[in-house]
């Protein structure tokens, strides 16, 4: 089996620019953390533009649906933003692609201390490989399908509807 993870930037993906103390984007981590997990499988590095979620538009979401459709493996995972994870599952769940599709993120940027993103990575390959076709969000040990999620924002967590 090969896994094909997408990158679409994200607060996985913002770096901490320690001199005016924001957060934006330079290159991905996806590289150091896929390395730094060991996986032991085959896995195709998809980087897409890198943009915070609140500014992806509709045809963003329109080439993350052709990635998709384009990539040869059958288990997939997109590293996306919080903020509109949702927003671009409701896109790839109506398309049917006949692939497992797992969408997952970060609260805290993979770089700093207690980040959640290394963990929220390598549970969305694991269960990218175990779920039946369908799109889902990966959230902090937690699965939802795509149409059944919604980030609570106050609570700084993912869950039902």
């Amino acid at each position: 089996m090969t896994l094909r993870i997408i990158a679409t930037g994200g607060t996985f993906d913002k770096h901490y620019n320690e001199l005016n103390g924001t957060l934006g984007f330079s290159d991905s981590h996806l590289p150091a953390a896929i390395a730094r997990a060991r996986i032991t499988i085959g896995v195709q590095l998809e980087q897409l533009p890198l943009l915070d979620s609140l500014d992806m538009q509709d045809s963003d979401r329109a080439r993350v649906l052709a990635s998709c459709r384009a990539a040869s493996e059958k288990a997939i995972v997109i590293v996306h933003g919080t903020d509109t994870m949702k927003e671009t599952a409701a896109v790839l769940g109506p398309a049917d692609l006949g692939k497992t599709i797992v969408l997952t993120g970060a609260m805290i940027p993979y770089e700093i201390d207690n980040s959640d993103a290394f963990f929220n990575l390598g549970f969305a390959c694991a269960v990218a490989q175990t779920l039946p076709a369908g799109v889902y969000v990966a959230m902090n040990g937690q699965i939802f399908a795509w149409d059944n999620v919604q980030k609570n924002k106050a609570a700084g967590v993912f869950q039902p509807l």
